[in-house]
């Protein structure tokens, strides 16, 4: 029976207690299980898993490259028993079995069934019978079985071997627990930030009709600020059975509001006192409002973007998700230096210790349920599960201030109707959150749907080229050429808000950043828990088939290094574009599965690839961001350089720094700087002046450094300058055909420029690709193959010496920038595995893990008595622009220097065989995806 009471508690906030966190004691007493248990499978300790205790056969397959492999997999039921000694002290007390995080148990006492429990998120607790003081036996049943929970959960993070394991065990707290007859069960703090009050609601279970008093304390903590929560007393009726208590708290005149920059907490002691029943509950909450404006989000008044990142739960060591919240700090601490602000779990909800170290970090949660497929009505049992999950998660993490958001799952389709009276529901039960169907459903072409609160998605429904897309990389099957990086000229003057005029919800772009780095496989010693790398070793020996072994931390720090300028590009795209939400990088970390996605500044433990610095990424992946708006990256030294400085101000408050700002070669022989005043409002990007520099003082080819600063915030381009003169030819032949003539004219001794046309080396060459491949190459081919749409060239980025002759006249560091863009664009590098083991290219394109070919853009060798350099980049069509005229004058110098002297010597036919030669194709197949790529094509 429900007796709802409406009571007043006002919070006398004078007094001070430290802002350190701490305890109340709980009036319950508990038996730890944790500890040595008998298994099905052998001795075994837990909380733990099957996997930690190294149960089972240890069979495991090591040729697997699409994820990392367990070591000691096991898949099914697994039975656990021990004897428990239950306490004299415990007669008349109500008894608990606690198992924070496990998959599907059932419970038997003395041989009697308890019952079973079939959810992931919540805790399994039993309620168990009346237990005479003595010993008992308990087992336990967990299974991991594929017929443990719907199929289709099983391709969800919250279940798959692709990032965390399909573990069998039991994680987290796990006890037995003795309460009062008359307890409460839970308490839902609801915080009410315009009435300066929090609504509290008690669930208490009476084991008769009787009164009693609920009495309140507490206190700020997490925060500079001391205040405390006055102790108050509140008289209750209770009937038998359930009585849920709502009384508004009257939170004083200046409550602290929780945030990302001042995440306070506020920590409560609900005690119960009635007769025959004492118990308490302690219950953290922040004191926040997170709403929707328009297309924006507002957090306590202010607008927020969403700095975020995907996780999918990639815990190598272990196999799961840390289950103590210093773990998880450690995490949110990195995450924080490259400027995150948000997460968002993958068709995943992380465990109540995430949420904890979020509250205290001031990260924004995105949660999801464990589906990535199809939600239909007719899915009655998938439905069930699906509604559990929510209902419980909602109860047993509403509480949090960082569990902003609540999604669906991933890549969703299906009954868009269901979904909409899901989540109306959802709202009904717990307001503390934004909802949404899912992320990226229908992988945006629907576009946002009645009913959600915002939109997360890479596209804004269907359109023409790229106007409706939210970020900058796509794969081949989903967009033309790539997306917008890889296909439109390089500048840093466009925006997003071609799409978000087309929406009228906040949008946060979706899995933004896919930019594969090649492995570092230094990292492999690092594998010592329950996965081990055996991707990463293969992926290491093929590299000896084409003799590149040597190369392969400098393949790791190009891609990188060039993967790093990609991510600043995709994400001020995002920071350039009024009225944008946010987004969530896929990802600051590599991701293990699906193919082996090392799409990650980070490896997968969270640890730096030493590719970039965190104060550097943080310069354009901040609440302050200055920005330059730039139509080109490339200039001709006739031209001034002409540029809009904005800055995109998600501080809490108005901006009003001056930026200053430096344009200087690498040497600084050649400086402008200047000062632009800046007044931005809070929640706003806004343009503040302008820079317009002559570039007539350069006489070569610079690099130049711009800086922006404001305040703490700094970011940073680099541009190209090149002379408007053009090299001749002179004594140089050049031709695009491999003929008599080109023969004579190496036999004579001439210096000679090839260009091999394109079309005639198909199979002896790869696709210009200038951005690094999208994901991972095998998956997006067998994707794109079975949608009959091209298959992407795969490749990362350059690889050269910057202090090689043949760029001298073009500057340029050891990997791709954005001068590198037409030419690459305009190339088809060539395969070169049949030249000698130690050959290696002027001009080097480093290939993907699958198929490691040596690749060459520019490569030279000597024939007969002449010398030849080969460009796999059509220079007629890149004629005209800066670059494209630059990039040939310094070919031409570099072949009428004495540096041009070729070692490798090839003869005719062989040079003849290599630009015919049949170039062995190795099957590649990827993993399977359950999104459809071939809707809206």
């Amino acid at each position: 029976m429900r007796n709802t009471l409406f009571l007043s508690v006002i919070f006398f906030l004078s007094f001070s207690l430290s802002g350190r966190a701490q305890s109340y004691p709980s009036v319950r007493q508990r038996i730890n299980l944790a500890g040595e248990w008998q298994s099905s499978l052998g001795v075994c300790r837990l909380p733990g898993t099957t996997d930690e205790n190294r149960l089972g056969n240890g069979k495991h397959d090591k040729n697997i490259t699409y994820q990392l492999t367990r070591l000691y997999p096991y898949a099914g039921k697994v039975f656990y028993t021990r004897k428990i000694e239950i306490p004299e002290s415990w007669k008349g007390k109500k008894l608990f079995l606690l198992m924070e995080r496990t998959k599907p148990s059932t419970l038997w006492i003395d041989g009697d069934s308890i019952g079973s429990y079939g959810h992931l998120y919540a805790p399994h607790q039993y309620e168990l019978p009346s237990l005479s003081p003595g010993t008992h036996e308990f087992k336990i049943c967990i299974d991991n079985s594929s017929t443990s929970v719907p199929r289709e959960i099983q391709g969800s993070h919250a279940w798959t071997d692709a990032t965390q394991t399909n573990w069998n065990g039991i994680l987290g707290d796990f006890y037995v627990e003795a309460v009062s007859p008359s307890y409460i069960r839970s308490v839902q703090v609801y915080p009410q930030i315009d009435k300066k009050q929090a609504l509290v609601v008690a669930t208490v279970i009476a084991d008769r009709k009787t009164k009693g008093t609920l009495s309140v304390e507490g206190y700020v903590w997490n925060a500079p600020e001391r205040q405390r929560v006055a102790p108050q007393q509140i008289s209750v009726k209770l009937e038998k059975g359930e009585n849920r208590i709502e009384f508004p708290v009257n939170m004083g005149d200046n409550p602290l509001l929780w945030s990302e920059f001042h995440p306070a907490l506020y920590k409560l002691n609900i005690n119960l006192q009635a007769k025959h029943a004492v118990d308490n509950q302690v219950v953290d909450f922040g004191m926040r409002k997170f709403e929707t404006k328009g297309t924006q989000f507002v957090l306590n008044g202010c607008t927020t973007f969403l700095r975020g990142k995907h996780d999918a739960c990639v815990f190598p060591l272990t196999g799961y998700a840390p289950m103590d919240v210093k773990a998880w700090q450690k995490v949110f601490r990195i995450a924080k230096r490259y400027g995150i602000n948000h997460y968002r779990c993958h068709s995943y909800t992380p465990p109540r210790a995430a949420l904890e170290a979020a509250d205290i970090e001031g990260i924004y949660f995105q949660v999801e349920l464990p589906l990535w497929g199809e939600i239909a009505r007719k899915n009655e049992k998938l439905n069930t599960f699906l509604l559990r999950e929510a209902d419980k998660l909602l109860d047993y993490l509403g509480n949090h201030p960082s569990f902003m958001m609540l999604g669906l799952g991933n890549e969703l389709r299906g009954d868009v109707d269901l979904m909409r009276e899901w989540l109306s529901n959802f709202r009904l039960q717990d307001n503390r959150h934004l909802y949404c169907f899912g992320s990226n459903n229908n992988l945006g072409w629907a576009g946002p749907q009645e009913g959600e609160d915002y939109f997360v998605t890479c596209r804004v429904g269907g359109g023409e080229g790229y106007t409706t897309h939210v970020r900058t990389s796509f794969a081949f099957v989903d967009a033309e050429k790539g997306g917008i990086l890889n296909n439109t000229r390089p500048s840093t003057d466009k925006n997003y808000a071609a799409a978000i005029a087309r929406c009228p919800l906040p949008v946060i772009g979706h899995e933004t950043c896919q930019f594969q780095i090649y492995p570092d496989y230094r990292q492999i010693a690092k594998y010592k828990g329950v996965l081990y790398p055996y991707n990463l070793e293969i992926f290491r020996d093929r590299l000896k088939e084409n003799h590149l072994s040597d190369q392969a931390e400098a393949f790791h720090r190009a891609s990188g290094r060039f993967a790093v300028e990609c991510y600043k590009a995709d994400i001020e795209y995002a920071l350039r574009t009024p009225g944008f939400g946010g987004f969530q990088m896929l990802d600051l970390q590599d991701y293990p599965g699906q193919g082996s996605a090392l799409v990650g500044i980070l490896d997968a433990f969270m640890d730096s690839k030493g590719i970039v610095d965190p104060e550097d990424f943080y310069g354009f992946c901040a609440p302050v961001v200055p920005l330059a708006l730039m139509k080109d990256y490339c200039w001709k030294s006739s031209q001034s350089l002409q540029a809009e400085i904005a800055l995109s101000n998600y501080y809490e408050t108005n901006w009003d720094l001056p930026v200053e700002w430096t344009l200087a070669t690498e040497d600084g022989t050649w400086k402008y700087e200047g000062v632009l005043p800046s007044v931005v409002p809070q929640g706003k990007v806004k343009n503040i002046g302008k820079l317009d520099v002559p570039l007539s003082g350069i006489k070569e080819a610079q690099q130049l450094l711009l800086t922006l600063h404001s305040g703490k915030y700094h970011n940073y381009y680099r541009v190209w300058v090149y002379p408007d003169k053009v090299e001749t030819p002179d004594s140089i032949y050049i031709t695009s055909l491999l003929n008599q003539e080109m023969k004579n004219k190496l036999d004579a001794g001439a210096s000679v420029l090839f260009l091999p046309q394109h079309d005639s080396i198909i199979q002896q060459s790869v696709g210009g690709l200038f951005t690094p491949d999208y994901w991972n190459y095998a998956m997006f081919k067998s994707i794109s193959e079975g949608a009959h749409k091209e298959v992407s060239p795969g490749t990362l980025s350059i690889l050269v010496d910057p202090a090689h002759p043949v760029v001298k006249g073009f500057p340029t560091a050891e990997h791709s920038d954005w001068q590198w863009w037409s030419i690459i664009r305009n190339s088809r590098p060539m395969i070169l595995n049949t030249l000698s083991k130690d050959y290696k290219p002027l001009v080097q394109v480093i290939d993907n893990v699958e198929r490691n070919h040596k690749l060459g853009l520019v490569f030279e060798m000597a024939v007969g008595k002449g010398k030849l350099l080969v460009c796999m980049c059509n220079l007629e069509a890149v004629a005209g622009t800066p670059e494209g005229n630059q990039w040939r004058t310094s070919l031409l110098r570099y072949m009428k220097s004495e540096e041009f002297n070729p070692s490798e010597k090839l003869s005719w036919d062989d040079l003849v065989g290599l630009f015919h030669a049949d170039i062995q194709r190795k099957k590649i197949s990827g993993v399977e995806n359950a999104s459809d790529y071939t809707e809206g094509q």
